[in-house]
């Protein structure tokens, strides 16, 4: 969802379905019993988080953005967001491949969800942030509150949800001519401000993160942190050619050197593809690696659940991103000595919802602590001590979104979340959230982080599962050389 803003440092009918209209590998699903030896325990996680996502899923067809579980009924959120209805189209694709539903079942899913999505209000080809999960509806009052909702396109919302109709049609042959149509007029050079050499704070070459439309208005900033989710949106339209690829160059590793920011980076300037970069990195415990905004796993680890960044960049993005699943975990460990790990924008325990990360990890001077109670830490000078940690807060989101980089670590870790606070509810998975200080869990289950946990899973039971339609068209020949040519000073 759109949870952080950066400044720029610069300044009609159903279809028939059946188990037919299934494309490989999507067809050749294995058995649910029949999984390889320790990955039990994944297929048994994957199977009740699904589970959640059907239940947070309406009879209209699309994934609330969550559900309370605290009661002896779930309770559906009336809200829902182009990023929820992605999570619900992809984690159908997921379960369908693992054999947790059946091909038919899966179809119709995503058919029901393709149907929903073709009725709702759209706006320059792109889809409102929030609508009723339940009638398709825009939604003008918040539920519960009823605090004004300005109608706004949000681009790195807009993404998930293209990303969800990308797997869906490529899962399901009888989808596509629908898909391809909804698709059509979504071109990502609506948000793109094009590079202004004279003016590079006026024109950073980079995609605002969005446009509220009873003005036009669009956002003041532009998402510029490559190392961040709003990348997909990126990927997608270089990859659709709707972006040039020099955007991928106008992205920023690190701000300058000269501009105030979380640590002094190191690095050196590099001239790719004719544009001047500035290939930063930061370096903690040792480690040089590549910083998001916040410091939080999913803006780092989102991404690459979907395209291959780790094997079109093992030295570059690969490398980085090993090192930054090992930095929360020390954080974790030994700096806050939570005793547990994974941090991430999350439900807060108590109620509400926070942002929570490693701080160091960020560029924002003040960036996603790993506590409610937001504690930070300074470059240069002595670490808190850990006492001062309060109220830290671990999700389980952030643990499956480091299976492929550690994944031994994060099946303990999250063994532990279960064993030692009941973080783990039989028949739909994680809780979203839990304070390892009060032992406090929390009550809710978020769209997003079940999509996230959904996606990580299927990746460690069949890997590529997910990947494919952006391993092949202008991913494979605009977005993977901009990979290949990567050269991060880590």
């Amino acid at each position: 969802m759109d949870r952080r803003t950066f400044l720029t440092a610069a300044g009609t009918g159903a279809a028939a379905l059946s188990a037919g209209a299934l494309t490989a590998p999507y067809a050749a699903a294995a058995p649910a019993g029949r999984t390889g030896s320790g990955s039990g325990q994944l297929l048994a996680w994957f199977t009740d988080t699904y589970r959640s996502i059907e239940a947070m899923t309406t009879g209209f067809g699309l994934t609330a953005d969550k559900i309370d579980v605290s009661g002896a009924a779930p309770v559906v959120s009336r809200q829902t967001s182009p990023t929820n209805i992605g999570c619900g189209l992809w984690s159908a694709v997921a379960a369908g491949g693992l054999g947790v539903i059946s091909a038919a079942a899966m179809l119709r899913t995503l058919e029901r969800t393709v149907s929903a999505v073709e009725k709702l209000e759209r706006h320059h080809g792109f889809w409102l942030n929030w609508y009723d999960a339940h009638d398709g509806s825009v939604l003008t009052q918040w539920p519960g509150t009823g605090d004004p909702v300005r109608p706004f396109l949000s681009s790195v919302d807009n993404a998930w949800l293209v990303t969800g109709l990308r797997i869906a049609a490529d899962a399901a042959t009888s989808l596509r001519p629908r898909i391809a149509r909804i698709l059509s007029t979504a071109d990502w050079s609506y948000y793109y401000t094009p590079y202004d050499p004279s003016d590079p704070v006026a024109g950073p070459g980079q995609l605002r993160g969005g446009v509220w439309t009873d003005t036009e208005e669009p956002t003041p900033h532009h998402y510029g942190a490559l190392n961040t989710e709003p990348r997909m949106a990126s990927y997608l339209g270089i990859a659709e050619g709707s972006l040039p690829s020099g955007h991928y160059w106008h992205l920023l590793r690190t701000m300058l050197p000269e501009h105030e920011q979380e640590q002094s980076p190191g690095g050196a300037y590099a001239v790719m593809d004719g544009v001047r970069v500035w290939q930063g990195h930061y370096t903690h415990g040792g480690r040089k690696l590549v910083p998001t905004w916040g410091g939080s796993m999913f803006e780092a680890l989102m991404v690459p659940l979907f395209v291959p960044e780790p094997e079109w960049s093992p030295r570059s993005w690969g490398r980085s991103h090993q090192r930054y699943v090992r930095s929360q975990i020390e954080h974790g460990l030994e700096e806050a000595r939570y005793g547990y790990w994974g941090f991430s924008p999350a439900n807060v325990p108590e109620g509400g919802y926070q942002e929570y990360g490693v701080d160091a990890l960020g560029m924002q001077a003040d960036g996603y602590a790993s506590n409610t109670d937001r504690t930070y830490t300074t470059d240069g000078a002595p670490l808190p001590d850990p006492s001062a940690f309060t109220n830290g807060v671990v999700t389980p989101h952030a643990s499956f979104l480091a299976l492929p980089y550690a994944g031994r670590e994060a099946v303990a870790n999250l063994r532990a979340l279960d064993r030692d606070f009941g973080a783990y509810h039989e028949g739909y998975g994680f809780r979203d959230s839990v304070n390892v200080d009060t032992g406090r869990v929390s009550d809710f289950m978020l769209a997003l982080d079940q999509g996230m946990i959904v996606a990580a899973l299927a990746q460690a039971l069949r890997p590529g599962l997910l990947q494919r339609p952006f391993r092949t068209g202008g991913f494979r020949s605009r977005v993977r050389p901009l990979l290949a040519a990567e050269r991060f000073s880590i």
